[in-house]
């Protein structure tokens, strides 16, 4: 969809601790994980790149890592001593954002879309969510937030130093307000909070067929399964619905009986 907005400011939040992702998140940092043989960091990037100015990541847990990945890259890098949450890592980069509306985008985030439906036609003027319809457990009406959102800059301003999320500082009130504009996903959505989804995710982003990582070395049997790079799948292994990570860690998510590709 044509637009004209190429000016945002571009923020995506990569702080968190990842814990639902655990142990994954115990050797890299959620945003570092990846889909696809790439990390979700680099994806996100690539995502709100086309409408932004410049691109400002923020890092807390396992932080070094995230600043090795995007040395020598035009990036920001905000690092936070503890994660800050949404509306925090916005506020601690109220300097850098200067006059410029917001483009946010969870690194945990995976979608086959563009952003170029949340971007056409937006006036600027009220926050506006990438949303998809839920029928439990909606975050505002029939609608779950799926993790991308505009944010005008007069509301930049208004957030508080220290950790806050953008739902109680601003979505909350403007939804009661009706000011909050919601603008559905197309195509495939999923949170990759948990193995199991971030495992989904790969294999939707792959056709349904497993991810091997570069420099991975697979001398076993893998399906419906990720191998991380550099990895190692030995002679006689049979991998089913797994993520075979660093250091040999295996996650084992589904097996034959239960797998979300082949059952209804």
């Amino acid at each position: 969809m044509p637009n004209s907005i190429t000016d945002l400011a571009g923020v995506v939040l990569a702080a968190g601790y990842g814990t639902r992702l655990r142990p994954l998140t115990d050797l890299r940092p959620k945003a570092l994980c990846p889909v696809a043989g790439e990390p979700m960091l680099d994806h996100a990037i690539e995502r709100v790149n086309p409408f932004c100015s410049s691109v400002a990541v923020n890092a807390s847990h396992l932080a070094e890592q995230v600043e090795s990945h995007l040395k020598g890259r035009p990036v920001h890098v905000s690092l936070e001593r503890v994660p800050l949450g949404s509306g925090g890592a916005i506020a601690q980069l109220r300097e850098w954002i200067g006059t410029r509306d917001v483009l946010i985008h969870n690194s945990d985030t995976w979608l086959t879309g563009d952003l170029g439906r949340l971007v056409a036609g937006w006036d600027r003027r009220r926050p506006r969510l990438l949303v998809t319809r839920a029928d439990v457990d909606p975050d505002f009406g029939s609608w779950r937030f799926v993790g991308v959102s505009l944010l005008p800059n007069r509301h930049v301003a208004s957030l508080p130093d220290g950790f806050s999320g953008l739902y109680e500082q601003v979505w909350s009130a403007a939804h009661r307000a009706g000011g909050l504009e919601f603008v559905e996903a197309d195509g495939e959505v999923l949170d990759t909070g948990t193995p199991s989804d971030y495992l989904l995710a790969n294999l939707l982003a792959n056709s349904g067929r497993s991810v091997v990582g570069k420099g991975a070395v697979v001398e076993g049997r893998v399906e419906e399964s990720v191998v991380w790079d550099g990895a190692y799948v030995g002679e006689g292994e049979d991998l089913f619905g797994a993520i075979r990570a660093d250091a040999g860690m295996t996650v084992q998510c589904w097996d034959r009986h239960h797998s979300p590709l082949t059952t209804p």
